[in-house]
C-alpha cells in the first residue's frame, strides 16, 4: 500500500498577496495552492499523487508512463516491425545454428560400433560362465591344511600380514606420515639381513601343507581360463598349436587377473566364500612360494584393484592378455595381433565413452600387463624349483604339470 498523501495549500500571509491571480506552474490553469513544494491546480496535484492500479491504469496514461519510464523501459528499445522480424529471424537462426552444433558434437561423440558391443557381451558372458563367484567348487579340492612347522618364509608373511591393518594406509592415498607405517618394502627389509637357519631347507621342504589345496585350486582356475579362451572370438579358428602355445604362456596371468576380483585390501587376502577359502599371504608361503613372487603380486593386486575397473574393462583385459602374440611357440603372430587389436580398439572405444577424464586408464591397464610378465617369469622360476623336488611334484595335478611343467619352445 502506497503512502497517505497530505498537501497542504495554506500559506502565510506575507508570503502572498490574496489580490495576485496564482497560476498552476504546470498547466497554468487556475492554481489552488502549493501541493508538494510547487504552486499547483488540483487536477495537477491529483495525477502527481496518482496510485495506479489494474482497475485504473487506462485513467492516467501519463503516470503509467511515468512509472514505465522509473523502472527502466526506453523507448529506444521499441522497434518497428521490420526490427521485430529480422529478431525473430535472428532467434531462429541461432536455434538452428546451436542445434547444427549438437549435431556435430553428437557424431563426435565416442560411442561403440554394433561389432564392438558384441564383443563385450560376449566377454562379459563367457567370464560370468567360467567364474562362479560363490566359489561353491571350492569345497571340492583337497582340503587346506594350515597348520605344521612355522618356517622362515611363513612367519615372514604372517608378519606382513599382522601388519596389513597398519600398512594398507601406504597403498593408498592417506595424507598420514609415512613415518608411522610399515609398509611392505620396509617389511621385507627387514629380513633382507636374516641368514638361513642350517636346517632350514628341511624345514621349508616339509611345510608345505597348502600345496595340494592349492594346487587343485590352481588347476580348476586353469580349466576355467580354458573355458573363457574358447569363448573369446577368434580364439576357436587358431590352429591347435597357437590356441595351446597361447594358454600355456598366459595361464598364469590370467589367473591372477581372475584372483583380483576376489582380492580383499583391507587386510590383503583373497576372499573365496567360507573362511576356510580365505586366503593369506602365508597361506600361499605353505605351498612352496617366497616373498620374491608373493610380495610384486600383492602389489599388482593392490594397484588393479584401486583402478575400479568395470566388469567390460576386466574381461577385455583378460582377453588382450590372453591374445598376445609374442608368446613362445605362436606361429601365427599376424593373426593373433588382428585378434588382440580388434579387442584392444574395443577396450579404447569402452574407456573414451565411459571415462571421458580417464585418459591414462587404458595406458595403466597396458602398465599391468607389463607387471603380469614379470610375475609370470617370477612365478615359472619358483615353479621349477618346487616341481624338481618329487614329494611335491607328486601333489601337483596333470593339468598343472603340463601347463606349468613343459616350456614352449
Amino acid at each position: 500500500m502506497e503512502p497517505t498523501v497530505v498537501s497542504t495549500s495554506t500559506l502565510a500571509p506575507d508570503e502572498f498577496d490574496r489580490n495576485v491571480p496564482r497560476i498552476c506552474g504546470v498547466c497554468g490553469d487556475k492554481a489552488t495552492g502549493f501541493h508538494f513544494n510547487a504552486m499547483t491546480c488540483e487536477g495537477c496535484k491529483g495525477f502527481f499523487s496518482c496510485t495506479i492500479t489494474k482497475d485504473n491504469r487506462r485513467h492516467c496514461q501519463a503516470c503509467r508512463l511515468k512509472r514505465c519510464v522509473d523502472i527502466g523501459m526506453m523507448k529506444e528499445f521499441i522497434l518497428t516491425d521490420e526490427e521485430v522480424q529480422r529478431k525473430k529471424d535472428l532467434i531462429q537462426r541461432r536455434k538452428e545454428e546451436e542445434a547444427q552444433r549438437e549435431a556435430e558434437r553428437e557424431a563426435r561423440r565416442p560411442r561403440l560400433t554394433d561389432e564392438q558391443s558384441q564383443v563385450i557381451a560376449t566377454l562379459v558372458e563367457a567370464h560370468h560362465k567360467t567364474y562362479d563367484d560363490s566359489y561353491s567348487d571350492f569345497c571340492r579340492f583337497r582340503p587346506p591344511v594350515r597348520e605344521g612347522p612355522v618356517t622362515r618364509s611363513a612367519s615372514r608373511a604372517a608378519s606382513l600380514h599382522s601388519l596389513s591393518d597398519a600398512s594398507s594406509d601406504s597403498f593408498s592415498h592417506s595424507p598420514e606420515s609415512v613415518d608411522t607405517k610399515m609398509n611392505l618394502n620396509n617389511l621385507l627389509m627387514m629380513y633382507q639381513e636374516q641368514g638361513s637357519s642350517p636346517d632350514s631347507s628341511e624345514e621349508e621342504g616339509s611345510s608345505f601343507s597348502m600345496l595340494p589345496h592349492l594346487a587343485d585350486l590352481v588347476s580348476y582356475s586353469i580349466q576355467k581360463v580354458i573355458g573363457f579362451a574358447k569363448m573369446i572370438p577368434g580364439f576357436r579358428e587358431l590352429t591347435a598349436e597357437d590356441q595351446i602355445a597361447l594358454l600355456k604362456s598366459s595361464a598364469i596371468e590370467v589367473i591372477m587377473l581372475r584372483s583380483n576380483q576376489s582380492f580383499n585390501l583391507e587386510d590383503m587376502s583373497w576372499s573365496c566364500g567360507a573362511p576356510d577359502f580365505k586366503y593369506q599371504i602365508s597361506d600361499v608361503t605353505k605351498a612352496g612360494h617366497t616373498l620374491e613372487l608373493l610380495e610384486p603380486l600383492v602389489k599388482f593386486q593392490v594397484g588393479l584393484k584401486k583402478l575400479n575397473l568395470h566388469e567390460a574393462e576386466h574381461v577385455l583385459l583378460m582377453a588382450i592378455c590372453l591374445l598376445s602374440p609374442d608368446r613362445p611357440g605362436v606361429q601365427d603372430h599376424a593373426r593373433i595381433e588382428a585378434l588382440q587389436d580388434r579387442i584392444s580398439e574395443t577396450l579404447q572405444a569402452y574407456i573414451q565413452l565411459h571415462h571421458p577424464g580417464g585418459r591414462l586408464l587404458y595406458a595403466k591397464m597396458i602398465q599391468k600387463l607389463a607387471d603380469l610378465r614379470s610375475l609370470n617369469e617370477e612365478h615359472s622360476k619358483q615353479y621349477r624349483s618346487l616341481s624338481f623336488q618329487p614329494e611335491h611334484s607328486m601333489q601337483l595335478t596333470p593339468l598343472v604339470l603340463e601347463v606349468f611343467g613343459s616350456e614352449v619352445s
